[in-house]
């Protein structure tokens, strides 16, 4: 089992993707747990602040360092953490070997920055690792936080229903997927490779080997010069 904390400041936006598809059933059969907290809780005074104005100036505001101090004693006073990870698009980039490494973890805090951004006393001691979705710049982390959690819990063993399909998608072996088709075999004179309707799995398996080699090396040839075995 893997349980995620996120940490945000806007928790009704996390609401309706944890509560549908693979995350809910995954949470129903308790292979995972998913928690949300608020960070406003833990803000300062009567109205829980959690933001102020740049030192030397600029435009923007920043996120305090004492409400995520306090939320991060909080929950590592109940349980030890392998990460507590920082959703940032200068963090490093998100691909699908660090998703495989982090769904080996017990326990993850996701932080979800806001504003222009989060003291930096955050990221150099409470934050033990950064990532990036992508070089885009969004409102805040919760999207990205999403994306983390939906790919990192796919792959606990029991969460998706047929678990050789998770390990057969796209950028596990550093290729894109192979083509895929199902019924019908013809439509309106477009027809599936006679390959995929010949019951040979040796010869099929290898078309889809050829596929994948030669996809990725059409749409993403960066992904083989990242991986020279490809």
């Amino acid at each position: 089992m893997i349980r995620i904390d996120i940490i945000t400041l806007l928790p009704e936006l996390l609401k309706s993707p944890l509560e549908h598809s693979i995350l809910k059933r995954g949470q129903d059969s308790g292979k995972i747990q998913i928690h949300v907290h608020d960070l406003r809780s833990y803000g300062l005074g009567k109205h829980k602040q959690v933001d102020d104005y740049q030192f030397g100036g600029g435009a923007g505001m920043v996120m305090r360092i004492e409400p995520v101090y306090e939320i991060l004693k909080f929950l590592k006073k109940q349980r030890d953490y392998d990460e507590v990870i920082y959703l940032t698009p200068d963090g490093e980039r998100f691909e699908q070997k660090t998703a495989n490494m982090l769904s080996l973890s017990q326990n993850l805090i996701l932080l979800c920055g806001h504003y222009k951004g989060i003291d930096e006393r955050i990221r150099e001691y409470l934050v033990t690792k950064e990532i990036s979705v992508g070089d885009y710049v969004l409102t805040g982390g919760e999207i990205p936080a999403l994306i983390l959690t939906d790919a990192i819990c796919r792959l606990v063993p029991g969460v998706m229903n047929d678990e050789q399909s998770a390990l057969t998608d796209s950028f596990q072996d550093g290729l894109l997927a192979p083509p895929i088709y199902t019924r019908p075999a013809e439509f309106m004179n477009m027809k599936v490779p006679e390959i995929l309707l010949s019951g040979n799995l040796k010869e099929i398996n290898e078309w889809r080997e050829e596929q994948a080699y030669t996809k990725t090396m059409k749409r993403r040839p960066d992904l083989l010069n990242n991986n020279p075995d490809a």
